[in-house]
């Protein structure tokens, strides 16, 4: 790709990644407290999911880093291997896995996912980004911000956690998350409007600033509130170059031959896989522009990813959509931004560490729940209704299931609900009856033409409309414009023509060829 094309959009994609860096650098942290792994190993995989696989995949908006559906995994494997660097080998594998994966082309398993999962795991994804952010808001941060389980360390629930957070508030952080929502509110439906200024300069930049200030204020004792440790960014701060170098962690290689590392990679690459081909799908759904993400080459990317993050001490990678949505809310165009992100992460690693600590979590809490908001709108429930049953069903059960449970679940329950409906619209239409003809004699004549593709799941309902043929009638099965009879079918209707004369029913079938 050519310089000038990379760059072309410059002046959309460097608001974008800046909103993309402030939200992504809390999520790395807390997705590595909730892994219990290092918490640098969260930083290394932000930097690398932005520059690395930003440069290799073929996403235009999606952003990557480390996922919070990993989170569980993570902790149990670091556990059952004893050691970080043996999990790292973990990580290694679970990359060449998917590198393999993308060259075998099982990218098209993302084109498997109905258009109402997706649309329900997006709503669902941007309710739990907003349920989450509340406790943060409100100063309650007795959990991490990357925690995105319905059942949170400690024994809490989302629902528990808001509920102790109105209890045990803290006023600063409120007075910070209110006039952020503000300022957010304003700059989205008026004042970018007013100036072309305003679009330039990203509310959730100004957002993230006057939360720093503030925080000084609180600080220096020029406001009467103040903000604990565990309300602020807390990324670890190198003393220099020497000391941000130490933090990184090679694999102990050593451990490759254990069956556990194995095991662990296999289940990383196929969850890391799934997460990544599902955010492709609603990402490509949320592009204004409508591109479409090569599957194949994303994998690869993925894969590629995985393999430099834990060759140097980061987590397990994948796109994540609620940094990816972030991205095309704040205005990314090109994958510039996603790429931008990551090098804004390295330079703040190295250089700025002490600043960005200044950060209230109520100011992100803040960016957070608005892009919840833009992702569950008021209006796609309605349009998801007016849509009928088949489409608002798998769509509210996904919603649901992600809220109660997390997000793998939530869509593979959604997806239950999918099939469900497509089942049944095939058990609905694997014939049609044409009019009952009554010949001179009395006899009823019944012609049930079948469908193109008579698989197994069309076998009860063709079963229900032979049974239902009355006595001393004549059936036509005409076959002529299936393509495929599945065999159960064919085996049924073979019976059903030696049967029929026990009812005296005369059996013609048309276009029928008898298995061999």
């Amino acid at each position: 790709m050519r310089a000038t094309s990379i760059f072309k959009e410059l002046k959309s994609d460097l608001p974008a990644s800046i909103v993309v860096f402030f939200v992504a650098v809390p999520l790395c942290l807390g997705i590595a407290l909730a892994s219990g792994a290092p918490l640098f190993s969260g930083v290394i995989a932000g930097m690398v999911g932005g520059i690395a696989v930003g440069i290799a995949s073929g996403s235009p908006l999606g952003v990557s880093g480390p996922a919070a559906g990993l989170a569980v995994i993570v902790l149990s494997a670091i556990t059952t291997l004893g050691s970080w660097p043996a999990f790292l080998v973990a990580v290694v594998l679970a990359g060449i896995i998917q590198l393999i994966m993308g060259f075998a082309k099982a990218g098209f398993i993302a084109y498997f996912f109905p258009s109402s999962v997706i649309k329900g795991m997006l709503t669902g994804i941007g309710l739990l980004i907003i349920l989450k952010q509340i406790p943060h808001a409100l100063g309650y941060d007795k959990n991490a911000i990357g925690d995105f389980s319905f059942l949170q360390t400690g024994g809490e629930t989302t629902f528990s956690s808001i509920a102790r957070a109105f209890d045990a508030f803290t006023p600063g952080a409120i007075l910070i998350a209110a006039i952020s929502i503000t300022i957010l509110m304003l700059w989205d439906a008026v004042l970018t409007k007013k100036h072309k200024l305003f679009q330039l300069i990203q509310g959730p930049i100004v957002v993230v600033v006057l939360g720093m200030v503030m925080n000084y204020c609180y600080q220096q004792g020029f406001l009467d509130f103040s903000l604990t440790t565990d309300q602020v960014v807390n990324i670890p701060a190198p003393k220099n170059l020497a000391d941000f170098f130490n933090q990184f962690t090679f694999p102990d290689f050593s451990a490759i031959t254990n069956f556990e590392v194995w095991k662990t990679a296999f289940v990383m690459a196929i969850i890391a896989s799934l997460e990544t081909l599902l955010c492709v799908e609603a990402t490509d759904k949320l592009d204004p522009y409508k591109r479409i993400t090569p599957t194949n080459r994303e994998l690869k990317a993925q894969g590629l990813g995985n393999i430099i993050s834990g060759l140097i001490g980061g987590l397990p990678i994948t796109q994540v959509i609620v940094r990816s949505s972030a991205n095309i809310s704040f205005g990314g165009k090109t994958k510039l931004s996603a790429i931008l992100h990551g090098v804004f992460i390295l330079i703040s690693a190295i250089t700025i560490a002490e600043l960005l600590n200044l950060i209230p979590l109520a100011s992100l809490a803040a960016i957070l729940i608005m892009v919840g908001y833009k992702l569950a709108k008021p209006a796609l429930f309605r349009q998801m209704y007016r849509l009928g049953d088949e489409q608002f069903v798998p769509f509210a059960a996904t919603i649901i299931g992600i809220l109660a449970t997390d997000l793998l679940k939530g869509i593979t329950i959604g997806i239950l609900f999918g099939i469900f409906y497509t089942l049944r619209h095939s058990y609905r239409n694997a014939y049609y009856m044409k009019d009952v003809i009554t010949t001179e004699d009395g006899q009823e004549v019944h012609h049930i033409v079948l469908a193109e593709e008579v698989t197994f799941f069309n076998k009860a309902s063709i079963i229900q409309a032979l049974d239902a043929i009355p006595a001393n009638s004549k059936v036509i099965i005409d076959c002529t414009k299936s393509k495929s009879i599945a065999y159960d079918v064919v085996e049924f209707i073979q019976n059903y023509r030696c049967n029929a004369t026990l009812k005296n029913i005369t059996v013609e079938i048309i276009g029928f060829v008898e298995p061999a």
